[in-house]
């Protein structure tokens, strides 16, 4: 009996033994039906999100004691999130976020009026184009996207504010829909935002670049899914985005 006392104690010493983590609960039937209910009331009483910036706007006109905002950033995620990563970049800089989460040019065309134009900015920075190549609202060709942006570009130089076309970041592959090899698409719409930029007037600010690899893919450190940028990725954003911005004002 002596003989395995020794071995009883170092078993009750020892650490437990590591449980894996629990499954993430997976949501229910009746959860992914009110979802769904609930994203097709938003798609057909809101469907460009008209709502989500509607009484920032009124406030931002009616009680800005610097008066209209220097530069207005329109866009989808990247471009949301980007406020909550870089605070030092929007608090008193005059710099107005305007980004939707999942969005493409389309509905940022229906809603350019009203949270750019009517804010007077004298600048607005442009990032769109990667939702509309993962077909967030339906399949979208290259002319559809960029026939979008060179409409926005439009609106904005008629109302005398000047244009920063920002490129669509890397995008190996989207997480909600695989597959769609958005690579060469990115590049296109790339190309033709600083083609038609060094024809138009506008400045182009060459995200992509400084954060792809050599296979399109966003560098690694730089993004948790490949696609929406941390604070590494937005730290290489800002100075680009500073730049494109005096230059569009110089003009």
């Amino acid at each position: 009996m002596k003989s395995f006392l020794p071995l009883l104690l170092l078993l009750i010493a020892a650490p437990a033994w590591p449980q894996a983590p629990a499954p993430r609960a997976q949501p229910t039937a009746e959860q992914i039906e009110a979802r769904r209910k609930a994203e097709d009331e938003r798609l057909r009483n809101d469907w460009a999100q008209l709502r989500r910036y509607h009484e920032a706007n009124a406030e931002l006109l009616s009680s800005n004691p610097l008066g209209p905002p220097r530069v207005v950033f329109m866009g989808d995620s990247i471009t949301d999130a980007w406020p909550r990563r870089s605070e030092a970049f929007f608090s008193g800089t005059g710099n107005v976020g305007r980004g939707i989460s999942g969005q493409t040019t389309p509905q940022m065309l229906v809603r350019f009026q009203q949270d750019v134009v009517a804010l007077k900015p004298e600048v607005v920075v442009i990032n769109a184009g990667t939702n509309d190549i993962a077909g967030n609202t339906g399949p979208s060709t290259i002319d559809m996207i960029t026939d979008n942006l060179r409409a926005m570009t439009q609106l904005a130089e008629a109302a005398g504010i000047k244009v920063v076309l920002a490129s669509i970041t890397p995008a190996w592959d989207y997480p909600w829909r695989p597959g769609l090899e958005p690579v060469p698409k990115v590049a296109a719409v790339n190309q033709w935002m600083k083609g038609y930029c060094e024809g138009h007037g506008c400045v182009y600010a060459d995200y992509h670049s400084a954060m792809s690899d050599e296979k399109g893919e966003m560098k690694e450190g730089l993004s948790t899914d490949g696609i929406h940028p941390n604070e590494a990725g937005y730290a290489i954003m800002e100075p680009i985005a500073r730049a494109a911005i005096e230059q569009a004002s110089a003009r």
